[in-house]
Parts: structure tokens; sequence; C-alpha cells
């Protein structure tokens, strides 16, 4: 079939082809963007609806601390982890938190952390680190 002039014809073909293909269909089409609640922005800010924990994955054992955001952009909700020790404690609800990812392959989660793909590092413009450590103080509104 790969004669002299059936290069228009192979063309068409690679191209109907290519659509099977799970990686390129959903970078062509942007399915990554339209599902992630981020909306392909690395970070995002959010208000916070509860505190929860979420129970580790086999082998590990141990309570993971997180929150439960509504995010001001489009107003998905989100688990988000509350990392390092006593930190969650510097955080209630009603407060504006931002977050990012975790950094897993793919966007995905890390770890024993099962389902959680994005971390605190902000709450009400302050840094976590800085609330945890004593360094600042929060702002009361």
């Amino acid at each position: 079939m790969a004669g002299n002039f059936s290069a228009r014809k192979l063309k068409k073909n690679r191209k109907k082809f290519r659509l099977k293909k799970e990686k390129y269909r959903s970078r062509i089409f942007k399915l990554r963007e339209k599902t992630d609640p981020l909306e392909g922005a690395p970070q995002a800010r959010g208000i916070v609806l509860e505190k929860r924990q979420i129970e580790q994955k086999q082998p590990s054992s141990g309570m993971i601390k997180c929150v439960r955001i509504r995010l001001v952009k489009n107003g998905k909700q989100i688990t988000a982890h509350v990392p390092r020790s006593g930190a969650i404690n510097q955080i209630t609800e009603h407060d504006q938190v931002t977050v990012e990812g975790m950094g897993g392959s793919q966007g995905g989660s890390v770890g024993s952390i099962s389902g959680v793909k994005w971390k605190v590092f902000k709450v009400n413009d302050i840094s976590l680190e800085m609330l945890r450590t004593g360094r600042k103080q929060k702002t009361s509104r």
C-alpha cells in the first residue's frame, strides 16, 4: 500500500489511528486540565470547611491530618494535607488557605496518603511553617 502516491492516505490513516492512543487523546483534548480542580494552575486559594483525619494505607499506620477545602475560583471541594506535627492546630474553620500539589507522579497522591493530592502551605496569607514554629501570629479576622 505504501506506493509512490500513497502519502495522503498514509497521513490520513496515521492521524486516525493516533486518536486510539490514550496519551495522545488526553493531551490533544486537554483532559487533564478539564478534570483538575485547580484547572492547571500550580496553586489555588480556598476556604476551610472542616478538619478531618485520614487513615494511612497499609503497611503504615497512623492518622493523616487533612482539611476539606472549597476553592474560591470554581467552588469545587478538595481534601488537602496539613504537613508537619502541630500544624493542624493553627487552622480553624473558615480560614483562607493556599494549596499546592504534593508532587506525586502525574499529579497523583504521595506515599501512604491515599487520595490526597494537595498540601496546605499558607493560612490567611501567612506561611504555615511560620505559624507552626511561633515566629508569626495569625491575623484575627
